[in-house]
């Protein structure tokens, strides 16, 4: 299972050639992060407020073709690896092109580590959020 994220490429993101910038894809990644969580009734909001956050700890980046301005992108996001204390996801943003087809742009990962919310020490994502973890876990698309 994997989330779909709809993008548009805006000037802001751009530089004076038209090319989107390229830290603007971890920023996307972020986006569709938090709709592939969304998928599972729950959001980033939900999970810091029962005291746990993912900071990030580890990313990976593969650019291949560049993103232009107004492009419309579609970025899918799956989970890969879980386990209590971590999780990690993979990515593609692709271009939707006019006739339809995708063009892939990049490719990507990041990974997290489970942390209680005050004291940022690691914690158990499995006995902190039971209902996530195991929804998430049952959909682990393996690379």
């Amino acid at each position: 299972m994997h989330s779909k994220t709809y993008i548009t490429v805006r000037y802001a993101e751009t530089d004076r050639m038209g090319v989107a910038h390229h830290s603007n894809y971890p920023v996307w990644f972020e986006v569709g992060r938090s709709d592939f969580i969304r998928m599972f009734d729950t959001s980033y909001t939900e999970m810091e407020a029962s005291g746990v956050m993912t900071p990030v700890l580890d990313l990976h980046c593969h650019y291949s073709r560049p993103a232009l301005y107004e492009d419309r992108l579609i970025v899918r996001t799956w989970c890969t690896r879980m386990s209590a204390a971590r999780i990690e996801f993979s990515y593609t943003v692709k271009k939707i092109c006019d006739d339809g087809t995708e063009t892939e742009l990049c490719y990507g990962s990041t990974e997290h580590g489970a942390v209680d919310a005050k004291t940022f020490k690691p914690c158990n994502m499995k006995k902190r959020l039971p209902l996530l973890y195991d929804k998430i876990n049952g959909n682990v698309k393996e690379l």
